[in-house]
């Protein structure tokens, strides 16, 4: 039997416009496949008691991914590869998530403030019956922060939807003294994971 053609696109099931930037940085064409108003996406980030912070990320991709393959086929949208992600900040075994709130968001970056904290992010694809994962763990040294450099930040927004209440990408690098690991993958989206898993599931790179 003639090999599958090779897919020609993937399906992001994402709303981070920088996973969707760093899947164009390496010629990923994609199409997104976000939730619809009839689905609990958040419900699918709970915490659960005494849970390791890179269990806990792997387990709200996979979970994702269940929902994602789902979606798919509830609309009935043609076959291709689906990739989700998800970012964990974490502060020794304590799970930093995305701000309630700017008094949230200045507690957050305050527990950071001058402290080396890892940033876990998983990526999972889903092909036909294939699922694959893989995980990136990367350090980021923090300088310490004045109230003032915590409370412009929070203002200008930046801290809102994003895991530990940053974006290595926004003004917040002025702050970070030291990185081990992948940048992409502190944007949310390790790149070299994200290619092995699509090469893997037959997406030419």
């Amino acid at each position: 039997m003639p090999a599958s053609p090779a897919p020609r696109f993937i399906y992001l099931a994402s709303q981070s416009p920088r996973r969707r930037q760093l899947l164009e940085q390496i010629g990923v064409a994609h199409e997104l496949l976000l939730p619809g108003a009839e689905e609990d996406a958040e419900s699918l980030e709970a915490e659960r008691a005494g849970e390791a912070p890179a269990a806990y990320c792997a387990r709200v991709t996979a979970a994702k991914l269940d929902a994602a393959v789902q979606r798919l086929a509830a609309r009935g949208l043609p076959p291709a590869p689906i990739l989700c992600a998800d970012t964990t900040v974490a502060l020794g075994d304590q799970i930093l998530g995305k701000p309630q709130d700017g008094t949230d968001a200045a507690r957050i970056l305050g527990l950071l403030s001058g402290q080396q904290h890892e940033v876990i992010t998983s990526v999972a694809v889903a092909d036909g019956g294939q699922r694959r994962a893989r995980q990136s763990v990367s350090t980021v040294q923090f300088a310490p922060l004045s109230p003032t450099q915590i409370e412009r930040y929070v203002a200008s927004g930046e801290p809102f939807g994003k895991a530990g209440a940053y974006a290595i990408q926004s003004q917040a690098a002025a702050w970070i003294v030291h990185i081990a690991g992948s940048y992409s993958g502190i944007m949310g989206l390790p790149l070299y994971e994200t290619a092995t898993l699509l090469q893997e599931s037959g997406f030419e790179l």
